[in-house]
C-alpha cells in the first residue's frame, strides 16, 4: 500500500486529497441511532417457499436452506438469491477500511449483467433530453462549499464543465502524486470521455463513465431501477465463491489467464496491455462470475447508493451485535477525514488503472471513496431491481 499526499489543480485551484491508501486512524464512534444496519439473530432465518441453493453461506448452521435457482429476471438482468455472506476483508493486504469482515444478509435482488453502456445510456439521453453534470455550467456557490473559506473565485474561462482524465506525464517520479498521471480536463464527458478530440464512436458497447453520481441515479430511475448498495454489490461480485480474495478464487491470473481488465507492466506509464486493453474494454470481454455478471471486477469502478465512511464495516459489524446485518444500507451521511468537506459516494470493483504495483482494488472487498459530483475516466455504473412484492 502506497500512501500520499497529492494536489490536482481543477479550475485553477489546488485540493488537496489524502490517498485511500493511506493508513487512516479513527476511533469507532458506534451511534445506533444512525446505523442502517438492521439486526437479526443467526439462529433464525425466514426463507418461505424459495427453493434451490444458497450462494455465498458462511455460517454452517445456514449450509441447508435453499433459495430459488431461477428467476424471470427482467431483459439484461440476472436474479441475486437472498442469502448471508461475509462482507469486508481479513487479508493483512488489505486496506483497513475493508475490514473488519462482518455477516451480511440480503434479500433477493436483480442486478444488470454488464455496465450501463455508452449505447444504453445514449438512448436515455435521446428519449429524455438529460445533461450530465459535466455538461452544464458550473455552480461556484457549490464549489465554495467544498473548499477552503476565502479561496478566490477563477476567471470564468477557468471555471468550465469538464472531468477527470488519466493523462500521465511521460516520466513519472513520485507515484504518491497522483497529479502526475490525473488531470482536470475541460470539455470531458460521457460522448468525449478523454476530452474535446476524444468521442465513443464505434464504441456503444464499452462502459459509459465520465458519469457523476445524479447521472447515474437519474438513468436508473428513468430505467425503473435504482443503483446498488454497497452489500449488494459486493455480494452480487462475489459470484456465489466464498472468502475468496478474488471473485474467481485465489489467485489474481491463474494458470497465466487474465479474467477481468486492469493495469499490467510499470505504473502508470508502461501499460504492456497483457490483458489485451490499454483502456476500457467493450462490456463482456473477460468470462461472467458464478452469477453470469461481467466485468464486476475491473474495466471501469462502480457507483453504489452508499455514503461513504471508512469505518463503516466496523459500525455495521458492532451494531449487529454478534448478530446479522440485514439489508445494510450505508451511513446516513458522507465522511472521509481526509477530505471532509467533499461528501462522497463509495465506489467497487476497480478499474483498468488498477495494478499489482499500485492498488490491487480488483477484489470484491476493495472500496475507495468519489466525489458524488465529479465524474472520471475510468467510472461507470450499473443497476439492480428489487423483486415484485410476493416472489
Amino acid at each position: 500500500m502506497i500512501p500520499y499526499l497529492a494536489s490536482i489543480k481543477i479550475f485553477g485551484i489546488t485540493f488537496i486529497s489524502m490517498s485511500m491508501k493511506n493508513p487512516i486512524v479513527y476511533i469507532v464512534i458506534v451511534l445506533f441511532s444512525l446505523s442502517s444496519c438492521n439486526t437479526q439473530s443467526k439462529q433464525k432465518m425466514e426463507i418461505g417457499k424459495e427453493t434451490g441453493t444458497l450462494a455465498g453461506i458462511t455460517d454452517n448452521s445456514m449450509k441447508n436452506l435453499v433459495v430459488p435457482s431461477s428467476r424471470n429476471a427482467p431483459e439484461g438482468m440476472v436474479h441475486i438469491p437472498g442469502g448471508i455472506f461475509t462482507m469486508g476483508s481479513q487479508d493483512p493486504n488489505a486496506h483497513q477500511t475493508e475490514g473488519p469482515a462482518y455477516s451480511v444478509q440480503l434479500s433477493s435482488f436483480y442486478i444488470d449483467v454488464t455496465e450501463v453502456t455508452n449505447a444504453e445510456f445514449e438512448k436515455f439521453v435521446k428519449e429524455t433530453g438529460y445533461k450530465t453534470v459535466a455538461e452544464r455550467p458550473v455552480d461556484w456557490e457549490e464549489i465554495k462549499s467544498q473548499v477552503p473559506p476565502g479561496t478566490p473565485k477563477p476567471a470564468d474561462s477557468v471555471l468550465q464543465p469538464g472531468g477527470l482524465i488519466f493523462d500521465p506525464i511521460p516520466n513519472v517520479a513520485n507515484l504518491n502524486d497522483i497529479s502526475q498521471w490525473w488531470a482536470w480536463k475541460i470539455g470531458a464527458d460521457w460522448r468525449h470521455p478523454h476530452g474535446p478530440g476524444s468521442d465513443i464512436k464505434g464504441k456503444g458497447n464499452y462502459p459509459v463513465v465520465q458519469i457523476a453520481f445524479e447521472d447515474a441515479e437519474a438513468y436508473a430511475k428513468w430505467a425503473g431501477k435504482r443503483l446498488p448498495t454497497e452489500a449488494e454489490w459486493e455480494y452480487a461480485s462475489r459470484g456465489g465463491q466464498v472468502n475468496h480474495a478474488f471473485a474467481w478464487g485465489d489467485e489474481l491470473t491463474p494458470q497465466g489467464k487474465y479474467l477481468a481488465n486492469f493495469f499490467q507492466g510499470t505504473f502508470p506509464t508502461g501499460n504492456s496491455s497483457a490483458d489485451g486493453f490499454i483502456g476500457s474494454a467493450p462490456v463482456e470481454s473477460y468470462p461472467p462470475n458464478g452469477y453470469g455478471l461481467y466485468d464486476m471486477i475491473g474495466n471501469v469502478w462502480e457507483w453504489t447508493s452508499d455514503w461513504y465512511r471508512p469505518d463503516s464495516n466496523a459500525r455495521n459489524k458492532l451494531a449487529a451485535n454478534g448478530g446479522l446485518c440485514i439489508n445494510p444500507t450505508g451511513p446516513k451521511q458522507s465522511y472521509d477525514p481526509n477530505d471532509p468537506n467533499v461528501p462522497k459516494r463509495v465506489i467497487k470493483g476497480g478499474s483498468f488503472l488498477c495494478s499489482e504495483q499500485y492498488c490491487s482494488n480488483y477484489r470484491p472487498s476493495a472500496r475507495m471513496a468519489s466525489a458524488y459530483d465529479s465524474g472520471q475516466e475510468h467510472l461507470g455504473f450499473r443497476c439492480v431491481k428489487d423483486l415484485d412484492v410476493g416472489q
